[in-house]
């Protein structure tokens, strides 16, 4: 029997046959001058199709030099793909529960009581209940990567077109270099909390979960799946040990201390909160599948595998959050940390003592996960900005994300429940109305196309949708959002008619809008441009 150390998943295989040379390398002739012969059919977006490849030869051999990952958005072909094994679903379901197992959504369940006023039932039905909402599209996209072998974003060149789409993808790099702070600051606070009279500033804990972070995505996707493979065992266990000791302090007979029209606005943007937080992973999700063989990993079992571990990560962690915030009346020191907060986690720990304490690191550190896999999207994102920026290798970017992530945190770190509730919700819209969108170009204008998308045409300006409906669509999105959204900052009209502090119901409104204006106006461009 194989053991399990003895064992490659397909990503490792795939990346160890990824021979950067054989990746579109032209020829320098022999005894002159090295010169750059460009294939004419190269576009005008192809890294390689430049005059700056003698810099991209030396960066690759960089690449190899250090073990790092060469490859940046270039598609990843049939052939180049590698068949699962027999874990492979598994494997998917560990990854997403890896990555979402991690004390950052205790911190976001924990906001229903403190920012809603939701009693302990409220809380963990709107939680739970809008994140695995949330996951349903998590789960589609993610089916694009075996199936395309395209990174998210340029899946996203087929329906948003070749400009358009960058909007989007600057959308999503403020999602995922802000979820990486919020990361950031609340491993700070937990590593704060643990240390003795608060001798490790929070400040020092941002940067060494910043640095820990850029080891890792600087490596690359090897390295990532290596990584996410194990790390949810410690953070479940010790995870489990909070539900355990903190458990009998839960009040889960609390009750909501809002009623009526406030409470229904408070439970619904509470609802949409959560289902933000689960439905800006989709933007990503298909760049860490790009390697699997879709003949074998079928985009409805990717579907199923990324469900499956998504909602029981958000479950376990919402329920924890939302039982946390319940008994904060029966814990002085839990009062005394504040709901919303990495500090009130570290209090749940309180009752083991030193091995508490032990568990809390622990937990703290299980925030890298989750900051990884934001971080190594965004390099990728960067490089689908331009051809200037696809010449910059991948992890000089992710370097760039963590020099920024980590700035932020350090200037965010007391405002966190602000940053949850202000940033998680208004990230949410742009996503669900790209959903909107993506799912009418799929079922309703490709579905009678045989093949539905050309992918390798990922590259091709001129064969990529003009994106003229897609973005006026997308527009149409966002002042429905807009009129519909209940924030700090800005209650919208339409959301304001609901209760004393109004109802978000930008993602909705948003997404039904979305969905009523592109179809005629992509038949209209269909009619004119022809693609």
């Amino acid at each position: 029997m194989v053991s399990r150390d003895e064992t490659m998943t397909d990503i490792e295989k795939a990346l160890e046959n990824d021979n950067p040379q054989s990746q579109s390398q032209l020829p320098i002739p022999k005894e002159k001058e090295p010169t750059v012969q460009l294939d004419p059919t190269l576009h005008i977006d192809d890294p390689i199709a430049s005059s700056d490849h003698k810099i991209l030869q030396w960066t690759q051999r960089i690449e190899r030099l250090l073990g790092l990952e060469a490859r940046g958005i270039h598609r990843v072909k049939e052939n180049e793909q590698i068949a699962r094994t027999t874990l492979g679903f598994w494997q998917i379901v560990m990854m997403w529960f890896s990555i979402n197992t991690a004390p950052q959504n205790i911190t976001l369940g924990s906001i229903g009581r403190e920012v809603y006023g939701l009693g302990f039932r409220d809380a963990v039905l709107c939680s739970v209940f809008g994140a695995i909402l949330g996951c349903i599209p998590v789960g589609y996209t993610a089916g694009w990567g075996p199936w395309s072998g395209n990174r998210t974003m340029i899946c996203a060149r087929f329906t948003m077109g070749w400009w358009p789409v960058k909007i989007c993808v600057l959308l999503n790099l403020v999602i995922l270099i802000g979820y990486a702070m919020i990361d950031a600051v609340v491993a700070g606070q937990m590593l704060s909390a643990v240390s003795r009279n608060g001798s490790l500033t929070v400040q020092v804990g941002i940067i060494i979960t910043a640095i820990i972070t850029w080891g890792i995505t600087t490596f690359g996707i090897k390295l990532f799946h290596y990584f996410e493979r194990y790390a949810f065992i410690p953070q479940t266990a010790v995870l489990l040990i909070l539900a355990g000791t903190a458990g009998p302090k839960f009040d889960t007979q609390s009750p909501s201390t809002v009623e009526g029209a406030t409470l229904a606005g408070n439970r619904l943007s509470f609802f949409s909160i959560c289902l933000s937080a689960a439905i800006t992973y989709a933007p990503g999700a298909a760049d860490f599948l790009v390697y699997c063989d879709p003949k074998i990993a079928s985009r409805w079992e990717v579907f199923a595998a990324t469900m499956v571990g998504l909602s029981l990560s958000f479950t376990f962690t919402f329920a924890l959050g939302a039982g946390l915030a319940s008994g904060l009346q029966n814990d002085s020191a839990w009062e005394a940390a504040g709901a919303g907060t990495g500090a009130l986690v570290v209090a749940g720990y309180n009752g083991p003592g030193g091995f508490g304490k032990f568990c809390a690191v622990v937990s703290a550190l299980g925030l890298i996960p989750n900051m990884v896999a934001p971080t190594y999207i965004s390099g990728i994102d960067f490089q689908i900005l331009g051809r200037g920026f696809a010449m910059v290798p991948r992890f000089i970017w992710n370097t760039l994300a963590v020099v920024v992530f980590a700035v932020c945190a350090l200037a965010g770190r007391n405002s966190l429940s602000a940053i949850f509730t202000n940033f998680l919700a208004l990230m949410g819209y742009w996503v669900v109305i790209w959903i909107a969108i993506t799912l009418e170009e799929e079922f309703i204008f490709r579905r009678r196309r045989s093949p539905s998308f050309v992918w390798s045409d990922w590259n091709a300006p001129e064969k990529l949708p003009i994106g003229i409906a897609a973005f006026i669509a997308f527009c149409v999105g966002w002042v429905g959002s807009v009129l519909c959204m209940a924030q700090y900052y800005f209650i919208g009209p339409l959301a304001a008619l609901v209760g004393d502090y109004g109802a978000d119901m930008g993602n909705y409104v948003g997404f039904g809008w979305a969905l009523l204006v592109y179809p005629p106006l992509r038949y209209w461009e269909l009619r004119f441009f022809g693609r």
